[in-house]
């Protein structure tokens, strides 16, 4: 579920970016993610490794019906928390 949670996430930052550069189609996003934190209250029982399977999953789903139907994402385990945006190929 919250794979799902972060798909959205990144899929609603990215559109953001396209709609305020008004860049219609994105060939490809790299995408650097750490560990992410379930709730951030500081306990390290709330934090959770994400799976990049469940994650480019969700991407694909959340992106249908959007100028990110066709992208591809590459996404790169890194260390640190949350996750970040390092490219976009348009």
């Amino acid at each position: 579920m919250h794979d799902f949670l972060l798909a959205k996430e990144i899929i609603e930052e990215i559109l953001a970016i396209a709609k305020e550069k008004k860049i219609k189609t994105i060939k490809s996003v790299e995408i650097e993610i750490g560990t992410i934190a379930l709730a951030h209250d500081g306990f390290p029982e709330h934090v959770k490794d994400v799976s990049l399977e469940n994650l480019e999953f969700g991407l694909e789903n959340i992106s249908k019906g959007t100028i990110l139907e066709n992208t591809k994402f590459n996404l790169k385990k890194v260390e640190g928390e949350n996750w970040k945006l390092t490219n976009i190929n348009i």
